[in-house]
């Protein structure tokens, strides 16, 4: 190798190891390099196709909640291995350590647009954000709250579905979940259910699919099985429909209400709550 190729290679290889890691991501959708931290200021949303990126349980409450107002409740609360399942119990802390939580939904309370809400937002990043009895107790104990506290209850649904480790542990949560939601029906208390990517399984069967209003972001993945299994059922020669189980298909089906992207979403929600909130909304701030 002469001079100038000993000088080129060395030079290409030191400009590689002064850049540093994620600075670029490239999009799932869409294949698109984005800058990081534009990424990020712009709701980790595509620049170019606009497919939304997942994201956590605290990035939804600074997006949606107004600053400064939030409270986290039961924190506390966590899973428990009721069936003595293999290998659960490194899962619950792999669970806890990507999702920087101790279950797969976080709740708090807090204000959006001045309103008053109760507010569950479960994370993918936790078991694939599955439906276990501790993510129900959570809900149900949200629930009592904004039944207590006059406030209008919203739940950011992203789930793979009830979680197999509980077996009937996790299934009875959407029974309970369910139930409370009818009591918070019956105090004429609001109730929005957002769905982003993926919402699946239980969640889908049950409270998801419960609220006075159900919004959806653009592209999220919404039914009870999962393409995947859907597909192996038909076969290969029977492929799913163009738009399968997308947010915009299953809009014009009927089953949610509107689409509404990440950046406007606390805007709508402050519309949707000025508009159909009880005009006696007036929390009454409880302990814990």
């Amino acid at each position: 190798m002469n001079w100038f190729e000993k000088m080129k290679t060395g030079l290409k290889s030191r400009v590689k190891r002064e850049i540093p890691q994620g600075i670029w991501i490239k999009c799932k959708k869409c294949s698109h390099s984005n800058y990081e931290i534009a990424l990020e200021r712009n709701h980790w949303i595509c620049p170019e196709c606009t497919w939304h990126n997942p994201i956590g349980h605290q990035q939804y409450v600074n997006l949606l909640i107004d600053d400064g107002t939030f409270s986290e409740t039961d924190a506390t609360v966590a899973p428990i291995d009721p069936l003595k399942f293999k290998g659960y119990r490194d899962k619950i802390k792999d669970g806890r350590r990507q999702s920087e939580s101790k279950e797969s939904v976080h709740t708090g309370v807090g204000r959006i647009g001045g309103h008053p809400v109760a507010l569950a937002v479960m994370d993918t990043r936790f078991l694939m954000g599955t439906l276990g009895g501790a993510t129900g107790e959570k809900i149900c104990r949200l629930i009592d709250r904004a039944i207590a506290e006059r406030r209008t209850l919203i739940i950011v649904c992203q789930s793979g579905g009830a979680r197999m480790q509980e077996s009937a542990f996790s299934l009875m949560q959407m029974a309970r979940v369910s139930g409370k939601l009818k009591q918070l029906s019956q105090n004429r208390l609001l109730y929005i259910a957002i769905l982003t990517d993926p919402t699946y399984g239980g969640v889908t069967a049950s409270f998801a699919m419960l609220g006075d209003i159900a919004l959806a972001e653009p592209g999220a993945r919404i039914g009870f099985a999962g393409q995947t299994v859907i597909q192996q059922f038909l076969g290969d020669d029977t492929p799913l429909p163009a738009g399968f189980q997308l947010a915009e298909t299953v809009l014009e089906h009927g089953f949610i209400d509107r689409i509404v992207p990440r950046d406007r979403m606390a805007a709508e929600l402050t519309r949707l709550i000025a508009l159909f909130a009880p005009a006696d909304e007036a929390p009454r701030e409880t302990a814990g």
